[in-house]
């Protein structure tokens, strides 16, 4: 009986650790590449119409955004709850979209200048009134590439 007798404690093996480190980068890499950052805070609610046509948007890097709606709550306070027009990270009015065209178009590539398409975002309730002002001043800054966000 000797042969099978215990003779002090065992400890549990060693757990092998070498490969955790490309697993965990692995993990990060995945959550890095599927991740889609912010291009902009959102200052305006907007409640998009449905569509009856869709078209997609070839190139998100062309894109600049215009949204126009009525301020969030956080906001209301300050500016009011009539629609106002947010472009990039602030509100602004009518006369500075030509300043915004200008310093978009100045960011990009001069090959791409002229694939540059302006995506208005308005709120279902927006009057359309704005929306023509916004599509005038458009036109007088030769942004003739204009798309509508929609649902």
């Amino acid at each position: 009986m000797a042969k099978f007798a215990r003779t002090g404690s065992k400890d549990a093996p060693k757990l092998n650790t070498s490969s955790l480190p490309d697993i965990v980068f692995m993990i990060l890499f995945f959550f890095m590449v599927t991740t889609q950052l912010r291009d902009q805070e959102a200052l305006v609610t907007v409640n998009l119409p449905k569509a009856s046509e869709i078209a997609k948007l070839e190139r998100k890097d062309l894109a600049s955004y215009i949204n126009i709606g009525t301020p969030v709550k956080s906001k209301q306070a300050e500016f009011g709850t009539d629609a106002r027009i947010q472009l990039n990270d602030s509100f602004k009015s009518i006369n500075d979209i030509r300043d915004f065209v200008a310093a978009e178009r100045d960011a990009l590539s001069e090959a791409d200048r002229g694939l540059m398409t302006v995506v208005i975002k308005a709120d279902q309730n927006t009057r359309m009134g704005i929306i023509t002002d916004v599509k005038q001043e458009l036109r007088r800054c030769s942004a003739l590439k204009i798309m509508y966000s929609a649902k």
